[in-house]
């Protein structure tokens, strides 16, 4: 019992290590109005283990700390990466193509509105919606499939909790 909680804390700590690398490593196109966070194609991660979700909302935390973000996104977009990695979660046993949706929709929802509210960012928030919304589908829709595709093949041996 106590290997498995081990483990666990050892797979969330990974994941939000890489997390926080990949978006400090590509801090250019992380954030702002128009990014692209390829640290968001780990979010297709719970749909393999549950370890990815508090990782991935550490992860954030920690990445929007030292990227330089303000408390409200630090707290918000954080929550919508959580969001996005609890339903990825729920929706697991679902076909695998669901994996990257939660993390699109709710980061295509809320990042807008912290860039408005927060930061002042005075474009119409649908444009923003539709920018972050297109980052979010190269980063999780199409980086994230292509990290499931590849663990897809290894998961008993990599996500073994």
């Amino acid at each position: 019992m106590k290997n498995k909680k081990v483990l666990f804390l050892t797979h969330a700590a990974m994941i939000a290590a890489i997390y926080v690398v990949l978006t400090v490593v590509f801090q250019a196109i992380s954030f702002g109005e128009i990014q692209v966070r390829i640290a968001e194609a780990l979010t297709v991660l719970p749909a393999f283990t549950p370890a990815a979700i508090p990782g991935l909302f550490i992860g954030c935390i920690i990445g929007n700390i030292f990227g330089g973000s303000i408390l409200p996104d630090i707290i918000f977009g954080s929550l919508a990466t959580l969001i996005g990695a609890c339903f990825t979660y729920l929706l697991r046993k679902q076909s695998k193509y669901l994996a990257p949706l939660p993390p699109i929709i709710s980061n295509t929802i809320i990042v807008p509105l912290v860039l408005r509210y927060a930061y002042g960012f005075n474009l119409p928030i649908a444009f923003m919606m539709l920018t972050v919304g297109i980052g979010e589908v190269i980063s999780c829709g199409i980086l994230g499939m292509i990290l499931y595709s590849g663990l897809e093949k290894h998961k008993n041996k990599i996500f073994k909790i």
